[in-house]
Protein backbone atom coordinates (compact mmCIF):
# COMPACT_ATOMS: atom_id res chain seq x y z
CA UNK A 1 0.00 0.00 0.00
CA UNK A 2 2.83 2.42 0.90
CA UNK A 3 4.60 1.68 -2.39
CA UNK A 4 1.42 2.44 -4.35
CA UNK A 5 1.04 5.76 -2.50
CA UNK A 6 4.64 6.72 -3.33
CA UNK A 7 4.11 5.85 -7.01
CA UNK A 8 0.90 7.92 -7.14
CA UNK A 9 2.64 10.88 -5.46
CA UNK A 10 5.56 10.60 -7.90
CA UNK A 11 3.23 10.55 -10.92
CA UNK A 12 1.17 13.50 -9.65
CA UNK A 13 4.37 15.40 -8.81
CA UNK A 14 5.82 14.85 -12.26
CA UNK A 15 2.68 16.28 -13.88
CA UNK A 16 2.68 19.30 -11.57
CA UNK A 17 6.39 20.04 -11.96
CA UNK A 18 6.74 19.67 -15.69
CA UNK A 19 6.86 22.88 -17.68
CA UNK A 20 4.70 23.86 -20.55
CA UNK A 21 5.76 22.06 -23.72
CA UNK A 22 7.91 24.15 -26.01
CA UNK A 23 6.57 24.10 -29.51
CA UNK A 24 8.54 25.05 -32.57
CA UNK A 25 8.11 28.78 -32.39
CA UNK A 26 10.04 29.57 -35.57
CA UNK A 27 12.09 32.68 -36.18
CA UNK A 28 11.17 35.92 -34.41
CA UNK A 29 8.90 38.19 -36.48
CA UNK A 30 11.54 40.91 -36.97
CA UNK A 31 13.95 38.35 -38.49
CA UNK A 32 12.07 38.79 -41.78
CA UNK A 33 13.39 42.38 -41.85
CA UNK A 34 17.02 41.26 -41.67
CA UNK A 35 18.97 40.01 -44.67
CA UNK A 36 22.32 38.23 -44.58
CA UNK A 37 24.59 38.51 -47.64
CA UNK A 38 28.21 38.36 -48.86
CA UNK A 39 29.07 35.31 -46.73
CA UNK A 40 32.74 34.37 -46.55
CA UNK A 41 34.48 31.72 -44.46
CA UNK A 42 38.00 31.86 -43.12
CA UNK A 43 40.17 30.24 -40.48
CA UNK A 44 43.16 31.33 -38.43
CA UNK A 45 45.38 29.84 -35.78
CA UNK A 46 45.10 31.43 -32.35
CA UNK A 47 47.96 32.04 -29.92
CA UNK A 48 47.74 28.51 -28.48
CA UNK A 49 47.82 26.84 -31.89
CA UNK A 50 44.11 25.97 -32.18
CA UNK A 51 42.17 26.74 -35.34
CA UNK A 52 39.45 29.37 -35.05
CA UNK A 53 36.91 29.56 -37.89
CA UNK A 54 34.95 32.62 -38.97
CA UNK A 55 31.88 33.33 -41.04
CA UNK A 56 31.84 36.97 -42.11
CA UNK A 57 29.10 38.70 -44.05
CA UNK A 58 26.80 41.68 -44.20
CA UNK A 59 23.55 42.10 -42.30
CA UNK A 60 20.99 44.60 -43.59
CA UNK A 61 18.09 45.97 -41.55
CA UNK A 62 15.19 46.51 -43.96
CA UNK A 63 12.78 47.19 -41.09
CA UNK A 64 11.84 50.30 -39.12
CA UNK A 65 13.42 49.47 -35.74
CA UNK A 66 16.96 49.58 -34.38
CA UNK A 67 18.54 46.16 -33.79
CA UNK A 68 20.46 45.79 -30.52
CA UNK A 69 21.10 42.02 -30.44
CA UNK A 70 20.98 39.05 -32.83
CA UNK A 71 21.43 35.35 -32.09
CA UNK A 72 21.78 32.89 -34.95
CA UNK A 73 21.26 29.14 -35.19
CA UNK A 74 24.14 27.67 -37.24
CA UNK A 75 24.08 24.16 -38.69
CA UNK A 76 27.15 22.44 -40.13
CA UNK A 77 26.34 19.31 -42.15
CA UNK A 78 28.46 16.25 -42.98
CA UNK A 79 29.07 14.66 -46.40
CA UNK A 80 25.72 12.83 -46.16
CA UNK A 81 23.84 16.10 -45.57
CA UNK A 82 23.20 15.16 -41.95
CA UNK A 83 23.88 17.25 -38.87
CA UNK A 84 27.56 17.40 -37.91
CA UNK A 85 27.33 20.35 -35.49
CA UNK A 86 24.71 22.84 -34.32
CA UNK A 87 25.39 26.07 -32.43
CA UNK A 88 23.40 29.05 -31.24
CA UNK A 89 25.73 32.04 -31.06
CA UNK A 90 25.39 35.81 -30.88
CA UNK A 91 26.15 37.66 -34.09
CA UNK A 92 28.74 40.40 -33.70
CA UNK A 93 29.30 43.60 -35.69
CA UNK A 94 32.72 43.71 -37.32
CA UNK A 95 34.15 47.17 -36.61
CA UNK A 96 36.90 48.07 -39.07
CA UNK A 97 37.73 51.62 -37.98
CA UNK A 98 40.69 50.64 -35.78
CA UNK A 99 44.09 49.10 -36.49
CA UNK A 100 42.48 45.65 -36.91
CA UNK A 101 38.92 44.33 -37.34
CA UNK A 102 37.18 43.94 -33.99
CA UNK A 103 33.98 41.92 -33.40
CA UNK A 104 31.64 43.67 -30.94
CA UNK A 105 28.08 43.07 -29.76
CA UNK A 106 25.21 44.90 -31.46
CA UNK A 107 24.56 46.69 -28.16
CA UNK A 108 27.88 48.51 -28.75
CA UNK A 109 27.22 49.22 -32.44
CA UNK A 110 23.47 49.09 -33.14
CA UNK A 111 21.96 48.50 -36.59
CA UNK A 112 19.47 51.24 -37.45
CA UNK A 113 16.64 51.08 -39.99
CA UNK A 114 18.01 50.90 -43.54
CA UNK A 115 21.59 50.27 -42.36
CA UNK A 116 23.97 47.49 -43.38
CA UNK A 117 26.98 46.41 -41.34
CA UNK A 118 29.59 43.69 -41.62
CA UNK A 119 29.18 40.85 -39.11
CA UNK A 120 31.27 37.99 -37.79
CA UNK A 121 30.45 34.58 -36.31
CA UNK A 122 33.35 32.93 -34.48
CA UNK A 123 33.74 29.18 -33.93
CA UNK A 124 36.42 27.83 -31.62
CA UNK A 125 36.04 24.36 -33.10
CA UNK A 126 34.03 22.70 -35.84
CA UNK A 127 33.31 18.98 -36.03
CA UNK A 128 35.74 16.88 -38.07
CA UNK A 129 32.67 15.42 -39.86
CA UNK A 130 31.80 18.84 -41.33
CA UNK A 131 31.61 18.74 -45.15
CA UNK A 132 33.48 22.08 -45.57
CA UNK A 133 30.42 23.72 -47.14
CA UNK A 134 28.84 26.94 -45.90
CA UNK A 135 26.67 26.29 -42.85
CA UNK A 136 22.95 27.02 -42.67
CA UNK A 137 22.40 30.25 -40.73
CA UNK A 138 18.99 31.12 -39.29
CA UNK A 139 18.20 34.10 -37.08
CA UNK A 140 16.79 32.66 -33.85
CA UNK A 141 16.54 35.77 -31.64
CA UNK A 142 16.43 39.52 -32.27
CA UNK A 143 16.24 42.40 -29.82
CA UNK A 144 15.01 45.75 -31.16
CA UNK A 145 14.06 49.14 -29.82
Amino acid sequence: MAVAAVVVIAIVGSFLLRGKPKGASGPPPYAASLQLSDLKMSAAENFVGATVSYVDGTVTNAGNKTVTHIVVHVIFNDDMGQLAQREDIPMQVLKTDGPYPEAVDFSVSTLGPGQSKPFRLTFEGISAQWNRQYPEIQISDVAVR
